[in-house]
């Protein structure tokens, strides 16, 4: 275990990259495997990875305050945004629920889709005992509308890298949606991909968000770097 200023640090904290920072947001780089939030595997999130960090760089004593404005699947990677006041995750989760922001993502996928560039619009309805997200053609009881746009970026030797944009936020929409037209992301078992990564994780990186500053009322736009194995490294 590392120290920073003589203090140790958690394996996660060494391992955080964290993209944007100031007093009222950070931005980090989830790895593919983290989870945002506690749940009932009693695994570290990384909220609390990102507490630690600001407590220990900024000397807070005490509870350190940290808002999740918006989660990523635990096998996807990528851009994560936190706010670090109250008024920061208010005026955050009115963007995000007012479709404001600006989502991009990459997906590597093993079969050509349909089309080169398409929008897709599906009804997703979320099986909880599951945790998975079936999406129909047409409206179903208890479905919500899920939209989103993807064009091939990138023709490589065994897949196709698809970059990404949502119109919606739904459960497990891209994974969703893209098996819907037979394509699912690499190592997506629970979406019909033949096998799992090695890790874990699947093929899916939250590439780039925009938004405007809860404060400063800027525009700010983030790009994280895909994880590092070959394939991803193909794609950059």
């Amino acid at each position: 275990m590392s120290k920073e200023n003589g203090r140790p640090l958690h394996s996660n904290q060494q391992n955080l990259q964290v993209l944007q920072e100031d007093n009222h947001i950070i931005v980090v780089n989830k790895r593919a495997g983290d989870i945002v939030q506690g749940d009932k595997t009693g695994d570290m999130p990384l909220s609390e990875v990102v507490k630690n960090y600001i407590g220990e760089k900024y000397n807070k004593p005490g509870a350190v305050y940290l808002g999740v404005v918006h989660r990523l699947d635990r096998p996807t990677s990528g851009i994560v945004l936190f706010a670090r006041t109250s008024k920061a995750l208010s005026r955050l989760n009115a963007q995000f629920a007012a479709r404001e922001t600006s989502k991009t993502y990459w997906a590597v996928v093993k079969n050509a889709p349909p089309k080169d560039a398409d929008r897709l619009v599906h009804y997703l309805k979320r099986n909880p005992k599951q945790n998975k997200s079936y999406a129909h053609a047409k409206e179903v009881p208890d479905s919500k509308k899920a939209a989103l746009t993807y064009r091939i970026l990138k023709k490589l030797d065994n897949y196709y890298l698809l970059e990404i944009d949502l119109e919606t936020g739904r459960h497990h929409q891209i994974r969703s949606q893209l098996a819907a037209i037979g394509c699912p992301i690499k190592g997506d078992l629970k979406y019909g991909f033949d096998r799992s990564n090695k890790d874990g994780s699947i093929h899916l990186h939250a590439r780039t968000l925009a938004f405007m500053h809860p404060v400063k009322k800027e525009k700010i736009t983030v790009t994280a770097a895909p994880p590092k194995d070959a394939i991803w490294a193909a794609c950059v």
